[in-house]
């Protein structure tokens, strides 16, 4: 470290280098200030500029992170219409393929057949995963019996071997079972039918409505129900979560934000945004739109009850965007 002597006329010099630099500083300050009034002003003149229209559809499961970011999105650029569907990941993809939307939110990957349809209408598209969501399991607040469930008694309900829930463990109560579950045109469905039951058919009262599945089993003392973690993170004042007990699980595991995102959790899963490259490169407004989505995307889904990726993630993404071109 150095040391500075002032002394005498060194003193005088050095006070007058002293107020010349504050000088210098403040001029730059002042310099660097209308720079950045200037780069608002840019940006804000750009936000203003952004036109256009953006559609989309799919996931119910997805879409409140997509439309929590779209209300932000919305602020900054408020002459670009965004309109998010909610038909389910199936028909929202049926939606992708026959053209009507430049991207659709997923909660499953994309099947073999959606891909070939795809490509067979020479669309291209890129996937970017958005968050991590635990397919939650869930019975009436009222259930005092079902504390957790494997997956050959998950199996058992929703193959509709087990009538009654003594059907299902020997100490159940002898009671009629009534189990609710999402309908095909969901990824949610999807995914518990591979994941519980290799692939086989739900035997269950099903409905394209979400909240329709909530509430009925808060209204069934005998129901069981599963959908997505925020779902069961709105309602856990009237819904009892239940522990699930995986295939090669020794301990039944709790869905939590910790579980879910290291994948302990044996119904974890990822969500989905897959984007049509065409629109991309030639529709400014859904270009920025995807970028926001993407830098936005941790805080929508923590707020949205789902589980964010690591930042890196979202970094590899954006470069992952900025290369379809």
């Amino acid at each position: 470290m150095k040391k500075w002597q002032l002394v005498g006329s060194t003193t005088v010099l050095g006070t007058a280098l002293f107020l010349g630099a504050c000088g210098g500083a403040a001029e730059k300050s002042e310099d660097t200030s209308k720079d950045a009034g200037k780069s608002t002003e840019s940006t804000e003149t750009a936000s203003k500029d952004l036109k256009g229209e953006v559609k989309g559809d799919g996931s119910s499961t997805v879409a409140p992170i997509v439309e929590k970011i779209n209300e932000e999105f919305n602020t900054q650029y408020p002459d670009v219409t965004v309109s998010i569907g909610t038909s389910g990941t199936g028909g929202g993809f049926e939606k992708f393929i026959n053209g009507e939307t430049d991207f659709s939110n997923a909660s499953r990957d994309i099947k073999d057949e959606e891909k070939k349809a795809l490509q067979d209408k020479k669309i291209d598209y890129t996937e970017f995963k958005l968050a991590n969501d635990g397919l939650t399991v869930a019975v009436n607040k009222e259930n005092d019996f079902v504390e957790y469930l494997t997956f050959d008694e998950l199996k058992k309900i929703y193959s509709g071997e087990a009538k009654t829930w003594k059907d299902v463990r020997a100490d159940f109560p002898a009671e009629e079972i009534k189990a609710f579950s999402p309908d095909q045109s969901h990824g949610t469905y999807d995914f518990f039918s591979e994941e519980v039951l290799d692939k086989a058919d739900i035997k269950a009262e099903k409905n394209a409505d979400t909240n329709v599945i909530v509430s009925s089993v808060k209204d069934n003392k005998n129901g069981i129900g599963f959908f997505g973690y925020n779902f069961y993170q709105e309602n856990k004042d009237n819904l009892k979560a239940v522990k699930i007990q995986g295939k090669d699980e020794k301990e039944p595991v709790e869905a939590t934000e910790e579980t879910v995102k290291d994948g302990s959790y044996s119904l974890s899963r990822p969500l989905f945004i897959y984007a049509k490259n065409e629109s991309l490169k030639n529709n400014e407004a859904f270009k920025e739109f995807m970028k926001f989505t993407i830098e936005h995307a941790a805080d929508a889904s923590k707020e949205s009850g789902y589980v964010p990726l690591e930042d890196k993630d979202y970094d590899e993404a954006l470069k992952t965007l900025d290369s379809v071109k």
